[in-house]
């Protein structure tokens, strides 16, 4: 009998009031998220229509090739130099950013008091905030003069400062979003291992981590994909010497360094080295791409639920 009274009034106050803003703005709401959708659907259009005109010119053999010299008399258009860049920078911003990341993670969830953890995290989280132009810059005028001092091998413009600094600029992201993953593992799981007499480390080692593997693979990733698609710092520190190598103390060229070197106005517009910076584009698009949905995949596999 209530229940009928509670509807009626619900029904009788939704037909009285007659909002005329609540039937606009799902509509309003609607149109903003097709917006979003169309421009999406635009730059991938965008990007297949003019990278097809270049994958049309230029053979794949030499696609796939380690030379690339776009501007010289016989222009090469090998896509690996770019690649390995690409791969080594962010391999490097990696190996910084998760260790740091996990280890501040952890304090941050397991060991830090309440008060102590409401200073610590906006604090970690400022780093997240600086403009990359400035990362650019602190890799080129200082780590990279205090790493010459322990490499003296190291050239000036190298692969192993960028990626340092990458690391650094990545680490908010990984710190913060395993926090969360491992802050929303339930308190009950954790009283029952204190309850049998663990330790904080192994609660946080064997308890917490595990649970909240999910979150905390989410989060390596994003931040894989975030140092993948960094342009200034690269384009800065890392220079843009089109090599194919493996040594991270010489310099290289990554693919959104390539791109941002073309569109300065190396490129003349309808030459194949123009469409070629759609290709490169295209290619870092379907590469991030990739690694969302491995990354989505590896997160509903090992997801825990309670």
């Amino acid at each position: 009998m209530n229940n009928v009274k509670v509807r009626e009034i619900i029904q009788n106050n939704a037909t009285r009031k007659n909002h005329r803003l609540d039937r606009v703005m799902p509509t309003f709401f609607l149109v903003m998220a097709l917006l979003s959708v169309a421009t999406t659907i635009g730059i991938v259009l965008t990007l297949v229509t003019d990278a097809s005109k270049f994958f049309a010119s230029v053979p794949l053999r030499e696609i796939f090739s380690t030379k690339l010299a776009p501007l010289s008399a016989q222009p090469s258009y090998g896509i690996l130099p770019l690649l390995m860049g690409t791969a080594m920078t962010t391999l490097v911003a990696i190996l910084v950013a998760v260790p740091i990341g996990m280890a501040a993670a952890v304090y941050l969830s397991q060991f830090a008091s309440p008060k102590l953890r409401k200073v610590l995290k906006p604090v970690l989280e400022v780093l997240a905030g600086i403009p990359t132009i400035v990362y650019g810059f602190f890799a080129y005028s200082f780590v990279t003069p205090l790493l010459m001092n322990l490499i003296p091998s190291l050239e000036p413009k190298n692969a192993l400062s960028p990626g340092i600094v990458m690391g650094i600029m990545i680490i908010p992201m990984v710190a913060s979003l395993s926090e969360d993953a491992m802050n929303a593992v339930p308190e009950i799981m954790r009283e029952g291992a204190y309850g049998l007499g663990s330790t904080k480390l192994e609660v946080a080692t064997k308890v917490v981590i595990p649970s909240a593997i999910s979150g905390i693979l989410a989060s390596i990733v994003l931040a894989v994909s975030r140092a993948v698609g960094e342009t200034m710092i690269v384009t800065i520190a890392s220079g843009s010497t089109k090599n194919f190598t493996f040594d991270i103390t010489k310099s290289m060229q990554t693919m959104t360094a390539y791109i941002v070197e073309f569109t300065s106005g190396d490129a003349a517009s309808g030459t194949t080295g123009y469409y070629s910076l759609y290709a490169v584009g295209l290619i870092l698009f379907l590469f991030t791409m990739v690694v969302n949905l491995i990354a989505q995949y590896i997160s509903k596999k090992l997801r825990e639920e309670y």
